[in-house]
């Protein structure tokens, strides 16, 4: 019996309900061509190594199967490429030491946290990123990891917060950051929470760096 792993990235912008059903998807496809499910991972959002159909971050999945003779491999892997919602794709055999590392991290030998969580482990947490910031008109990979920082990793926060905090992050980022106008991020922000693309979309064709054109 032949084991893999395939792990895929999944569109940050698709609504919740989405991006399970595309997770989903090929879990079922992997069964109806007679494969048995090991696990299945949601990673959740994480960074891009580099920017992919103007993304910088996406929807981590890993599904770890096995297959008598590997020949489903070609169909997945045709499926996803022709698949818009995903971005990214890899498809492993694992030999007996990737299956014996997965085993092992999944039942808690590897990775296993400690009980007491460090202050800086605190921190941290507050550094992981919840939505894609730069889906907003105005905020670059740069403004956006200035504002992650300043602890503000969601749309939901962005939107919460007034024009002179978001002035203040720009400004403890440099003088370079001062020509920004943060004045429609609140705006955007809420409309990205509320998966209301459509009208994000169409406030976006009326801003230019995240300033209306009529102003």
């Amino acid at each position: 019996m032949r084991q893999y792993e395939v792990t895929f990235v999944v569109d940050p912008v698709l609504s919740g309900d989405e991006i399970k059903t595309a997770a989903k998807s090929y879990e079922d496809l992997l069964k109806n061509e007679g494969c048995s499910m090991v696990a299945t991972d949601d990673l959740g959002l994480k960074s891009l190594a580099y920017p992919i159909n103007k993304r910088n971050s996406g929807i981590y999945f890993t599904h770890e199967f096995t297959t008598e003779t590997g020949a489903v491999v070609p169909k997945l892997e045709l499926a996803m490429k022709r698949d818009e919602r995903i971005m990214r794709f890899l498809t492993i055999k694992l030999d007996k030491h990737g299956v014996k590392y997965n085993d092992d991290k999944r039942s808690g030998k590897i990775g296993k946290k400690a009980t007491h969580v460090s202050k800086l482990e605190k921190d941290a947490e507050k550094l992981v990123i919840k939505d894609d910031l730069t889906r907003l008109e105005g905020i670059g990979p740069k403004i956006a990891q200035l504002l992650i920082t300043a602890g503000i990793n969601s749309y939901e926060k962005v939107s919460q917060a007034d024009s002179d905090k978001l002035k203040d992050i720009l400004a403890k980022g440099g003088s370079a950051y001062l020509a920004h106008d943060p004045g429609s991020w609140p705006e955007q922000a809420k409309m990205a929470a509320n998966k209301n693309w459509e009208s994000l979309d169409a406030l976006q064709e009326k801003l230019r760096g995240g300033k209306s054109e009529e102003e």
